[in-house]
């Protein structure tokens, strides 16, 4: 069902379904990242942190080994510059999630806009 609105509140409508748009997008990136974070403690796992502003989202782990094992740099000695994790972990999976989650934006996006 569409709405009616003035010209006039085109701009607020229109900021409003980005605000939408950005925080339903950091909350799915923050849910794909998280099933995919290999666990051994779950320590990596929980150590996501998700930040929602109206119109910037950010998610970040600032556990010491989370780069090693989320994109396989920075490697540690122990590693002998091999990466591995036991499940086989894809380096790069966040940026891969990230890439996957633009069509999902876009479908999103148009749900809200087909609700204005």
């Amino acid at each position: 069902m569409t709405r009616q609105i003035r010209i006039d509140q085109i701009p607020d409508v229109m900021e409003e379904a980005v605000i939408d748009l950005v925080a339903a997008t950091t909350l799915e990136w923050t849910r794909r990242v998280k099933k995919a974070t290999p666990v051994d403690t779950g320590r990596l796992r929980n150590s996501w942190q998700t930040e929602i502003k109206p119109t910037t989202g950010t998610i970040i782990n600032n556990l010491p080994y989370a780069e090693p094992v989320c994109y396989g740099t920075n490697l540690p000695p122990s590693w002998n510059n091999t990466f591995r994790t036991k499940q086989k972990t894809v380096k790069g999976f966040p940026e891969l999630i990230g890439k996957e989650l633009q069509k999902w934006a876009d479908d999103e996006y148009n749900k809200i806009r087909r609700r204005i």
